[in-house]
């Protein structure tokens, strides 16, 4: 039996007109319900294997810092800031939200899981935000940039009118042989909608939810947690219009801070699995639409950085005139980080994270955002 995640009173104390109830829900999966008539995302919070002995003490682990030299150059880990366990409770609270709504996520987790073994590791987490008085990059940024994770490039996308940073996780000493939440700390990708480039009317409608939701922007990490948008529900007029201009706006409109997707780091598995190109030929295999825009594999200049992703998950959704549509949730990644050609001749067993190419592709990050346009739900559907 599954233990049950216990979350630090603080976290609730904001939250003082919600309801919880907590049960156990079948193959070992714990399910927290979070009940809010107004704005509620997601009810079910399904908290997934390697999250079951994850109970939320307060305790503290030690940390160290560490130096590497990649690329040639000498860059040093930052450390980790604060209680790893209080954070990593808000990553596990992140991840099941995301799981409950998007069950082709948790349905190829299972999958890769019974196939692989108990290890699953995430490179990244992402979030998408609309870049406009404070509910941009920094409203989600400031939770990692609290516990040590460091600011890294930032990337453009003129044509999607966005732009992101990615942030690198601090050396922690007790993700060794972790998984999923519990695993190495991952990358963090944060987007934002440049909205002064939008039509007037998507930049009124914007402005309007972003203006309701006042003082969200600074909890922007407990939206995420808690499944809940940080402002109102939007008209089903309002998000036909965003979406007909930008189907970021429209996404982000519905689904807030909520995670937009994970990625399983690939070369961190144990079988043949590890091979982005065999794991895309098994999840095809068992049923699942991957993201075809650009080429099911998507490969950065340099050939070291290889990705995939599946189409995203709809949901039921209802709006505020009363409406019930389905609009696109989640989706999930796969990302394979080959060698630093410095690095060719370590033998397997020596290479670690450091010694493979690191950060973020302008090129292949395009094509992924393209998992939750309308082209791709279409082709899913088909």
């Amino acid at each position: 039996m599954s233990s049950m995640i216990r979350f630090p009173s603080a976290m609730f104390s904001l939250y003082s007109s919600c309801s919880f109830k907590s049960s156990l829900f079948p193959s070992n999966f714990s399910v927290f319900r979070f009940e809010n008539s107004k704005n509620s995302l997601s009810s079910n919070v399904v908290y997934p294997f390697w999250n079951s002995n994850f109970a939320m003490e307060n305790r503290s682990f030690s940390v160290q810092s560490a130096s590497k030299i990649q690329d040639g150059a000498a860059a040093k880990d930052s450390s980790f800031q604060g209680s790893e366990s209080f954070f990593r409770s808000i990553l596990a609270s992140m991840e099941a939200v995301y799981l409950n709504k998007n069950p082709t996520a948790k349905a190829i987790l299972e999958l890769v899981h019974s196939a692989d073994g108990d290890r699953i590791c995430y490179d990244h987490f992402a979030f998408r935000t609309f870049g406009v008085n404070g509910h941009g990059i920094d409203s989600m940024s400031k939770l990692f940039l609290d516990f040590g994770f460091e600011q890294r490039e930032e990337l453009r996308f003129p044509a999607k009118k966005l732009k992101a940073f990615w942030f690198s996780p601090p050396k922690v000493s007790t993700s060794c042989r972790g998984s999923g939440v519990n695993g190495p700390l991952p990358r963090i990708f944060i987007s934002e909608l440049l909205v002064d480039q939008l039509s007037p009317e998507a930049q009124d409608i914007i402005k309007k939810y972003t203006d309701i939701s006042r003082c969200g922007k600074e909890y922007a990490a407990l939206a995420s947690a808690f499944g809940t948008l940080a402002w109102e529900k939007p008209l089903y007029s309002e998000f036909q219009q965003l979406a007909r201009e930008s189907e970021y706006a429209a996404w982000t409109l519905v689904n807030g801070y909520a995670l937009n997707h994970v990625t399983i780091s690939t070369h961190r598995l144990t079988s043949n699995l590890r091979s982005i190109g065999n794991l895309n030929q098994f999840i095809e295999k068992n049923g699942f639409n991957l993201n075809s825009e650009g080429g099911i594999l998507k490969v950065s200049p340099d050939g070291l950085l290889l990705q995939s992703s599946t189409v995203a998950d709809s949901t039921s959704f209802e709006f505020s005139d009363g409406i019930t549509e389905a609009v696109p949730c989640s989706y999930i990644e796969f990302a394979e980080r080959l060698v630093l050609p410095q690095y060719k001749d370590l033998p397997t067993e020596k290479v670690e994270e450091f010694h493979r190419r690191d950060g973020f592709e302008v090129g292949n990050a395009d094509k992924i955002f393209e998992s939750t346009s309308k082209d791709q739900l279409t082709r899913r559907a088909a």
